[in-house]
């Protein structure tokens, strides 16, 4: 929107958290990751997770990587899926590709 000269920028991102909740920090210095994966079962969201895990490899020790798939892009992933991921994981990592 252009008025008198100037555009009118709206943003719709959210500020950063600034936040940080210590107590909930379960990692320390040397611990390895312990990964989440759901593939929301699109068209190539495999192979971009895929390149996503073999770099984090690459750059830092990872105790495991959990994998889960969607039944489908359209259904939500089953509540136990999302409870498998969130105890064996200590990050969850979600792909949405075509």
């Amino acid at each position: 929107m252009m008025k008198d000269g100037y555009v009118l920028w709206v943003s719709p991102a959210a500020p950063p958290r600034q936040v940080v909740d210590s107590e909930r920090n379960i990692l320390t210095v040397g611990t390895a990751l312990r990964i989440g994966i759901l593939d929301n079962a699109k068209s190539n969201a495999d192979h971009l997770l895929n390149m996503l895990i073999e770099s984090l490899q690459a750059a830092t020790p990872l105790a495991s990587v959990i994998r889960r798939r969607k039944p489908g892009p359209a259904f939500a992933a089953k509540p136990d899926i999302l409870d498998d991921l969130a105890k064996e994981a200590d990050l969850i990592i979600s792909a949405m590709a075509d």
